[in-house]
């Protein structure tokens, strides 16, 4: 899944400025065409309601990693996912295309709460699903697994890299 060509290279740029990684190089940004190796991963709960829901999660902290994210990929066990972790609080605009398999996409305040989650988003769709308003990260987990644990807005999100941008 990656945010749209406009916004994602705004992004893109904005993010590497800031985090001092320099000009993308064109090869960075051309249009991905298989799956990325698995990305450097750590425990993320989820506290609502109903319990705390632990998930290893995967990294997706360089522009390549966020662009290609889970495309290509056809399998997304329930205790997985992956965590793109944005440099400054901004609006995120995802999409399906060239992902295989239906994503609960979950938006992540500054607070570290919950602000919005898209359940079951369609593989393949171009359809942008957006967090509506600044968010400092964006969780993808697989297709229902969200409504089947009870996971809602405003329940809070754990995780080693949500508490260092703090």
């Amino acid at each position: 899944m990656k945010q749209g060509i406009c916004g994602m290279l705004a992004a893109c740029l904005t993010a590497g400025l800031l985090l001092g990684a320099g000009p993308v190089r064109a090869e960075e940004m051309g249009e991905p065409t298989q799956a990325q190796a698995t990305l450097p991963k750590e425990n993320l709960a989820i506290a609502s309601a109903n319990g705390r829901h632990v998930f290893s999660v995967e990294l997706a902290k360089t522009l390549r990693q966020q662009q290609v994210g889970e495309m290509f990929r056809t399998n997304l066990p329930a205790d997985n996912g992956m965590l793109f972790l944005w440099a400054t609080p901004q609006q995120s605009d995802m999409w399906m295309e060239n992902t295989l398999v239906p994503l609960d996409i979950v938006f992540i305040g500054t607070d570290h709460r919950i602000q919005a989650i898209a359940e079951n988003a369609v593989p393949r769709s171009l359809a942008h699903i957006s967090s509506h308003g600044p968010v400092t990260a964006t969780l993808e987990l697989a297709g229902g697994v969200t409504a089947k644990l009870g996971i809602t807005v405003g329940d809070k999100v754990e995780a080693p890299s949500l508490e260092k941008k703090s």
